[in-house]
């Protein structure tokens, strides 16, 4: 896979060392059990997949790169590049300016952009709407554009079974930057609706057996489907497609769910259900797969508690943190300046975002046993700072460096 020119400020010596030999020992990928780190009194486990991913990465490469090859520029970020904070303040104090935020909220009118300024449109991708914008304005969109290719893949098999006379159904959070971006490429060629979860899936079968009424469906789903949806024919022939960083086990639940809800309205067999369900599995994301598989590999071992890196309001991460939760005490921190001392930690509720102090938060016990892991759009230097901080709460912090040697 590429190799890709970051900031070294992202980087990590003992979190590289310690993926290199994970990798080394492990070309096929089959075995998910983490990486014991022995402090002594602490034992901290960091799952066999976590961090920067490709899409990450050639993102922050395009935006760092662009910056230092225009001096004097104007440069604007149609949005957050990643949902990372320390990357995002880092292009901000380079100069780079946010058009809109998370949400699609103007913060600087399209207005003032020029076709002398430099656009850069994030990993998520954006709008075919907002892509004409700026390219009415000469704005060479093409060469600022950090998408994700694993998000492209998911437009491209969306072009695709559209072509064959599917509509395309989106599971994905509905004001997700990628999920409206998807949503708008998926439309231009097919009628199209997001889902945000099972239960959602749920309703929209029964439009599909005809258990509620057609007339109900624009009330239910408003805002979330194309223009000229029709419940009663463009249910009829449909394919799923998802947010990558949605949790890939839900999707592939949703999706299974609505091809037996089909498979039964229509009496079909395995042979004949590819006439009414179109056959999608390969849109998942590889690194949100193996992240995930990963924390299931991790939660396999007896543990105190588990820390979850990353930006609060990034999708991706926030679904570690619910695999975790269900398991044992999970604390979702963006930083290790979250965790105050041995007894304080501040962490975020990945549903509510609301922050809370807990007190206490590692045992007192001969060995305390963590569980570590980050999202896809964390630094693996944060995750080192908070193993560094956690070592020096057991006198460890020497042992730090003997372990990178060690790997090494």
């Amino acid at each position: 896979m590429k190799q890709f020119t970051i900031p070294n400020i992202y980087r990590s010596s003992l979190i590289s060392a310690i993926k290199n030999k994970r990798k080394q020992d492990d070309k096929l990928k089959k075995d998910y059990s983490p990486t014991l780190l022995d402090f002594g009194g602490l034992h901290i486990y960091l799952a066999r997949h976590f961090g920067f991913c490709y899409g990450v990465e050639n993102a922050i490469e395009i935006a760092f790169k662009t910056i230092d090859e225009n001096p004097g520029k104007r440069i604007f970020l149609l949005s957050e590049m990643i949902h990372n904070p320390q990357v995002n303040a880092d292009l901000q104090a380079r100069g780079v300016q946010f058009l809109q935020d998370t949400y699609g909220k103007q913060l600087i009118d399209f207005d003032t952009i020029t076709k002398e300024d430099i656009v850069l449109i994030p990993a998520f991708g954006t709008t075919l709407n907002i892509e004409a914008l700026l390219n009415e304005k000469g704005i060479a969109t093409e060469k600022y554009n950090t998408t994700c290719p694993f998000v492209e893949k998911v437009w491209n098999r969306s072009e695709q079974i559209a072509k064959k006379g599917y509509s395309i159904v989106i599971h994905g959070k509905p004001k997700h930057e990628e999920t409206r971006a998807t949503f708008s490429h998926a439309a231009q060629n097919s009628p199209s609706i997001i889902v945000n979860d099972m239960k959602e899936a749920i309703e929209l079968a029964k439009y599909i057996t005809g258990e509620k009424e057609s007339s109900a469906f624009a009330e239910e789903f408003k805002g979330r489907f194309s223009q000229g949806f029709d419940a009663t024919k463009d249910l009829q022939r449909f394919g799923v497609v998802n947010q990558t960083t949605q949790l890939a086990s839900d999707t592939q639940a949703i999706s299974d769910y609505l091809k037996q809800v089909v498979k039964t309205h229509y009496q079909l067999t395995d042979a004949t259900i590819g006439e009414r369900f179109a056959d999608t599995r390969d849109t998942l994301c590889y690194a949100t797969n193996d992240n995930q598989t990963a924390v299931s590999g991790l939660l396999e071992t007896q543990a105190d508690l588990a820390l979850v890196i990353g930006g609060y309001n990034s999708s991706n991460t926030s679904h570690l943190v619910e695999l975790c939760e269900q398991k044992l005490p999970t604390y979702f921190i963006d930083s290790a300046n979250r965790i105050a001392d041995k007894h304080t930690v501040t962490h975020c509720n990945w549903i509510t975002k609301q922050q809370t102090v807990t007190n206490d938060f590692l045992p007192q016990k001969d060995i305390v046993k963590v569980l570590i892991t980050s999202g896809a759009s964390c630094p693996d230097a944060l995750v080192e700072e908070v193993i560094r901080k956690l070592a020096g709460f057991y006198n460890a912090d020497d042992l730090v460096d003997e372990l990178l040697t060690e790997f090494e």
